[in-house]
């Protein structure tokens, strides 16, 4: 092998670790993208959907909106200036959440089934984004807030699950 093809190898490992870190502060803008989004999508849903899943978009808009406000309260925070600017291992699933930005057209009457299984993937990844990022920041108000955030989104998985079968297996909920 020679010197040079050595130094290349070297080089491309070098910016591979540093791709796989961002600011907290990124994390955290994307984040908050990700939360007013998927509350702006099911307050759009809300007239869409069918009667008897109305009451769950309702109260996942209004779950993804105070999700949303923490983050917008946590970055005013003048005393984590300095904490938002450390660097954090991304996630290994950040770009499916940074992807899910990105909202789908269900149509004018999303059926219960497609509703539900998109919020469950949508939910999923959240769930796993902010365990990851929990387990890589340290000790703080922003651990506390993805470990929180984690905890939230591990109950909405299991209760749309639950939906799901019942729309799924039992005929609707």
């Amino acid at each position: 092998m020679s010197e040079h093809a050595g130094h290349d190898e070297s080089a491309t490992h070098g910016f591979d670790r540093i791709r796989a870190k961002k600011t907290l502060k990124e994390i955290l803008e994307v984040a908050t993208s990700f939360e007013a989004t998927a509350r702006d999508f099911y307050t759009s849903l809300i007239p869409k959907v069918s009667k008897k899943l109305r009451w769950l978009v309702e109260e996942l808009a209004a779950e993804e909106a105070m999700h949303f406000q923490l983050f917008i309260d946590l970055a005013a925070r003048p005393d984590l200036a300095e904490q938002v600017g450390a660097w954090v291992a991304t996630p290994e699933n950040d770009r499916k959440f940074s992807d899910a930005v990105l909202l789908p057209d269900l149509g004018e009457q999303p059926d219960d089934q497609t509703l539900l299984r998109y919020a469950l993937g949508r939910e999923h990844t959240a769930m796993q984004q902010y365990q990851s990022l929990a387990d890589g920041t340290e000790s703080g108000p922003i651990h506390d807030l993805f470990v929180y955030l984690a905890n939230e989104e591990t109950k909405h998985k299991n209760e749309l699950e639950r939906l799901y079968y019942e729309v799924v297996h039992s005929g609707g909920v």
